[in-house]
């Protein structure tokens, strides 16, 4: 199960946010024993984007041989 701090990878556009399939957001509350997920996502600057309530389907663990990559928010 993810756990509250790891990050986590969105499997899901979510226009409303701005927000792409492969940004990466850091999960502050865990729901239901992982049914859901309080996830907080941000710029590589430190603002925060958006804090959202997500199904755990909507993300995944980020795997160990992963890279991160940067994208400018339309």
């Amino acid at each position: 199960m993810i756990e509250e701090l790891e990050n986590v990878i969105l499997t899901e556009n979510l226009p409303e946010y701005g927000l792409k399939i492969g940004d990466v957001g850091t999960v502050v509350l865990v729901h239901q024993q992982g049914k859901a997920y309080e996830v907080e996502f941000m710029t590589l600057a430190g603002k925060t984007i958006a804090v959202i309530t997500l199904e755990a389907s909507q993300v995944r663990a980020v795997e160990k041989n992963e890279v991160s990559q940067a994208r400018t928010l339309s």
